[in-house]
């Protein structure tokens, strides 16, 4: 029943992750396309409060609740699958990390510049391109991830 349940919250917590990510991604890629300073603002805004409220506290769950399901399930540690999720899902947070550094600038160039109403500064648009730049590596590898877990490939058991 324990396993079951960890099992539960892992899958909904990647489900957040991933999903609040993908999420954020898609309104401030449009929302950037659009060009209104008042909607850029305000998702700009929501985009790194869902971070906080969603993608953090999964980012925490993930690792903690895969490592406990793997001990119960007596998977050895050095299967290969495990050690490429568990690469790629660092390789994801160290693409994440400089992402909340950037929306969290972004959000508050975007603020700064509806208040003052001027434009948006030429480094709010840089940052846009890496942060941009920086979820696709990231988006990637969590989509690996998730096949990883789902199949737990034999041919990658070691």
């Amino acid at each position: 029943m324990i396993y079951l349940m960890l099992k539960t919250l892992h899958i909904l917590s990647s489900v957040l992750m991933v999903g609040t990510g993908f999420g954020s991604a898609f309104y401030l890629f449009f929302i950037h396309r659009h060009g209104n300073l008042s909607s850029i603002a305000q998702v700009s805004r929501l985009v790194v409060k869902a971070d906080w409220w969603f993608t953090t506290p999964a980012v925490i769950i993930q690792p903690l609740s895969g490592a406990i399901m793997l001990h119960m399930a007596g998977y050895p540690l050095n299967s290969v699958w495990i050690w490429l999720s568990a690469a790629l899902y660092l390789m994801a947070g160290a693409c994440w990390l400089p992402v909340v550094w950037l929306q969290i600038r972004m959000r508050d160039m975007a603020a700064h510049a509806l208040a003052e109403n001027c434009e948006l500064p030429p480094l709010y648009w840089r940052y846009a391109r890496y942060w941009e730049w920086l979820g696709y590596p990231a988006f990637s590898a969590m989509l690996i991830v998730y096949g990883l877990m789902v199949f737990k490939p034999v041919s990658l058991s070691g």
